[in-house]
Formats: structure tokens, sequence, C-alpha cells
């Protein structure tokens, strides 16, 4: 018993330092913009600020919620606007992008409403984005993102042209401590593939060695019943 929970405070810890991570390094990279760019504005300034305090607000945040697992703390779950979601996360990867000289692409639908907790969702979104950059070449890297709604279902797809995984390692995805960096611990996978479950919804990545992955996040649409108002379908994801 008192190896098992060496073992459980073990696997805690590593998850924690793996997630918190993520954030630091947005903040690094905004810091780095500040410190490097004598051509920026006040405003510009301001702005890199505002959002290395909202990224050391997220680390905050998810070491709360690590410290809460104990207590099996239930989500809390709200309406969310997952287009401004979306865009703001792009927005906030970008510094990270420009300083491993990667190309955004990004078609994101209008009014895309889900219901879940803000801060787990935008933890799952900028830990794949984070990987997708992280696959990609040093030159001529690009990673494209797509939301659109499928009938009742709401679809992100997150493509890159990197380094593309075997067969194997996509259905190992998700495993604790496997990883296809050779740095990675894999618990980022983990609790993505935890917090999306969470959400009703899923992950299915397809891939293919040096050309690229393609993440799919699948999201339940958000129906507010007390409006008549229904949102149009979107284009089928293969298009």
């Amino acid at each position: 018993m008192k190896a098992e929970k060496l073992s459980i405070v073990s696997e805690l810890a590593a998850s924690v330092a793996h997630e918190v991570r993520n954030p630091l390094t947005v903040v690094r990279g905004f810091v780095q913009l500040i410190g490097n760019s004598s051509n920026s504005t006040d405003s510009q300034r301001r702005e890199y600020m505002d959002l290395v305090l909202t990224e050391l607000d997220r680390a905050q945040a998810i070491i709360t919620d690590y410290l809460g697992m104990a207590g099996q703390k239930s989500m809390a779950k709200e309406k969310i606007n997952l287009t401004d979601t979306l865009s703001d996360i792009t927005t906030l990867m970008t510094s990270y992008a420009n300083y491993k000289t990667v190309k955004f692409k990004c078609e994101i639908d209008k009014d895309l409403y889900v219901f879940g907790d803000p801060i787990k969702l935008k933890q799952v979104f900028i830990n794949i984005i984070k990987n997708s950059i992280e696959a990609v070449p040093n030159m001529g890297g690009l990673v494209t993102i797509h939301a659109c709604l499928l009938e009742s279902t709401i679809h992100i797809k997150i493509s890159d042209n990197g380094i593309g995984m075997t067969k194997e390692q996509i259905e190992r995805l998700g495993e604790p401590y496997f990883s296809s960096k050779d740095d990675g611990t894999g618990l980022g996978l983990t609790v993505t593939y935890s917090i999306v479950k969470n959400h009703g919804g899923s992950v299915k990545y397809i891939s293919e060695i040096n050309k690229g992955t393609v993440a799919i996040i699948s999201l339940p649409l958000y129906f507010d019943t007390s409006s008549d108002y229904s949102h149009p379908f979107s284009e089928n994801l293969s298009g």
C-alpha cells in the first residue's frame, strides 16, 4: 500500500509539472518578445503583459485543480463561446509559434457554443496545438485550425505538416508516460483525453510519417432550450 501511494504521488507530481510547463513556456515567449522587440508600441507591450498575466493565472488554476483532485472536485461547467475561446488561444500561441518559426492558418465558424469547464477546455487545445507546433520543421512549418459544426457536434481539426506518427504510436496516445517525444511524459495527452471524455466528447488522431498529423476533437453542441435560434450546419470536415 505504501509503494502504491508513493507511485500515485509520483505520477501526480509529474503530471502537475508537465501541465504547468505549458503556460510557463508561453509566458517565456511573450517575455522574450517584450525584451527583444524595440519597435513594439506601448499598447502592444500592454497586450503582451496582459497575456502573460492570463497564463500565470492559468498555471495557478491548474495547480489548484490538481490539489482538488483528492476530493474529486467536480468541473465548474458553464456555457462557453468556443469561437472566442479558440480565437484567444490562437492569439496566445502565436508568440510560441513565431519563436518556432511556424505559421498559423485558422478557419473558425461563428457561434460555436459548448457546455463545459473553460479552463480545462483551454488546457486541452493548448496541449494539442503546442504538440503540433513542436512537431513541424523549423522552416515551412504550418499548423491549421479548423472548427465547424456538423449536425449537433462541433469538430475542431488541428493539422500540422510535421514528422507524423506510426499506427502503433497513435494507438498508444493517451497512455500515461507514453510519448512520441524524447523528453515527453505523455501525461499532457492523458489529461487531455480525460477532460474531453468528461465533456462528452472524443479525440481522434490521423497521421502519416513525414507528412503530418491531424487531431480531431469532437464536442457536443450546447443547445439553448430557452431560444428558438438554431445554428446553421457547416460543411463536412473532409471538404
